[in-house]
């Protein structure tokens, strides 16, 4: 009879069952796991001549996985962010097999620990991935004043790019609610006030919410306050973002939310994503209220990094050589296939 590896076994248990019906992760994150594992299996056939089934915790120690995460950046040319998302998913598998396999992980799991992530310098501009964002969106609880008032903030934040200072400033009489459009009056920098429109969604959410809290309100009311002042502070804000971001990451999603983000990374994230849509720098100028057409530059130069990763990636995973694909593809664990 053959003996049971039960390394691989437990990985088997953690991709296909634990991370999809306990975890419930989402499908682009269960991808980003198995693809972590794949390149793991590459790294120790082609560099160690170790096969699949010969993979032990105990072999996973402190020097190998950092020559492993070296491996990354040097030969598949990883950035630092995608050197950290792989670190994570192998991380969470360890955090899992520790329970399971208490002696036989012990080397495996304190390796893990004493394995720093990287601090991404290269990249000035944190902006949340469109998966983060659906998490985030989905974080208040909207049976409550308070959660229905914190998913307004998020949504019409990322809606009309606007600046944490300008979202508290924001009074009832700057919103015009039209049947075909949403116009936003918004007060920024300079005593500068422009003139913005929003989608359907984030201007029904935000309507909801005034019509449900403010029906009567004050045409010079501010639109959000805090439980203590009627005019809301950017440190509020702050704490809205924290507090969701937290709760986000203790459920399980290690690979999303690995930079350190502020209410305005949000609005960083809204400009990077209009680059992305092929939107005019011009236009994204006026909407975000930029003075100079150099600062709205900066985004597209973050979004062309977002791309050229992207593509390394896509080339890594499906335009490997023919010869070396096949050469290898026996290495990869059934499961993983």
């Amino acid at each position: 009879m053959k003996k049971v590896n039960s390394f691989l076994e437990c990985l088997d248990n953690f991709l296909n069952i634990y991370i999809i019906e306990i975890k419930g992760l989402s499908q682009n994150t269960q991808k980003a796991y198995k693809y972590a594992f794949k390149l793991l299996f590459d790294f120790l056939y082609k560099e160690k001549k170790i096969k699949s089934d010969k993979v032990t915790f105990e072999i996973l120690d402190y020097n190998l996985l950092t020559e492993f995460l070296e491996w990354l950046e040097k030969e598949r040319k990883c950035s630092p962010k995608t050197r950290n998302q792989r670190l994570a998913a192998i991380s969470s598998f360890s955090e899992y097999a520790s329970i399971r396999f208490i002696d036989a992980t012990t080397t495996f799991r304190k390796a893990i620990l004493n394995i720093p992530f990287k601090k991404t310098t290269e990249k000035q501009y944190s902006y949340f991935l469109k998966e983060e964002l659906k998490i985030l969106f989905n974080e208040p609880d909207i049976k409550t004043k308070i959660g229905m008032r914190n998913k307004a903030i998020l949504t019409f934040m990322y809606a009309s790019g606007a600046r944490a200072q300008e979202v508290c400033d924001l009074k009832v009489c700057d919103i015009n609610f039209d049947k075909d459009k949403t116009r936003i009056i918004l007060h920024g920098k300079g005593k500068k006030t422009r003139s913005i429109t929003i989608p359907r969604i984030p201007a029904q959410i935000l309507k909801e919410y005034i019509d449900t809290f403010m029906p009567n309100g004050d045409a010079e009311s501010y639109v959000f306050s805090s439980q203590t002042h009627k005019h809301m502070t950017v440190s509020c804000i702050e704490e809205i973002y924290k507090k969701y971001i937290s709760s986000a990451k203790q459920k399980g999603t290690t690979t999303l939310f690995c930079d350190k983000y502020s209410p305005h990374s949000m609005r960083h994230t809204t400009a990077t994503h209009m680059v992305e849509a092929g939107v005019p720098l011009l236009i994204i100028k006026n909407f975000l209220g930029h003075s100079s057409i150099a600062t709205t530059q900066i985004y597209a130069s973050v979004s062309q990094k977002t791309m050229d990763n992207t593509l390394i990636e896509w080339n890594e995973k499906w335009l490997t050589k023919s010869k070396e694909s096949n050469r290898y593809k026996s290495n990869i664990p059934d499961f993983l296939k």
